[in-house]
């Protein structure tokens, strides 16, 4: 009962926040309401893949404005000394949830694009706008992006 409360109280403060009480918009505060609370109750502590979640958003975050950085040096310089490539990133990831979230972060961050997955799903092909240290990127990739979202969604 406490549950279905949760669910129209987050329904009715979405609607509200929206300024739309239409049923439409109330079905999808419902929706939202009923992700947020998977979130949130995902765990013991209640709040443990909030932080997990939380912390890859952050992750990510840093990773933009570091690689934007580096992107906008890179670029500014009176000659451009790249070496773009293409690397194989062997997957430690397994669902298509979060193989395409990975892919996604690759993508959204400056100077890097995921290419394509091997038919397997155990490869990501990521595209670096300069690849002068293939086995660096892949060791940032598994021990940033990768190993937060196997903390956040397992």
């Amino acid at each position: 009962m406490r549950l279905l409360l949760a669910h129209v109280a987050l329904a009715l403060a979405w609607a509200a926040v929206t300024g739309s009480f239409t049923g439409l918009n109330l079905a999808f505060g419902l929706a939202v309401g009923a992700f947020a609370l998977f979130l949130i109750r995902g765990e013991a502590g209640g709040y443990g893949r909030v932080r997990k979640i939380l912390s890859l958003v952050l992750l990510f975050l840093k990773e933009l404005a570091l690689s934007a950085w580096r992107v906008a040096v890179l670029v500014a310089r009176p000659r451009m000394v790249l070496k773009p490539g293409i690397f194989a990133f062997p997957l430690t990831v397994t669902s298509d949830f979060e193989i395409t979230l990975l892919a996604n972060l690759i993508t959204l961050t400056p100077g890097t694009l995921s290419v394509d997955v091997s038919e397997d799903r155990r490869i990501l092909y990521v595209h670096a706008i300069d690849c002068s240290d293939p086995t660096g990127a892949r060791r940032d990739i598994a021990e940033g992006f990768e190993r937060k979202i196997m903390e956040a969604f397992r």
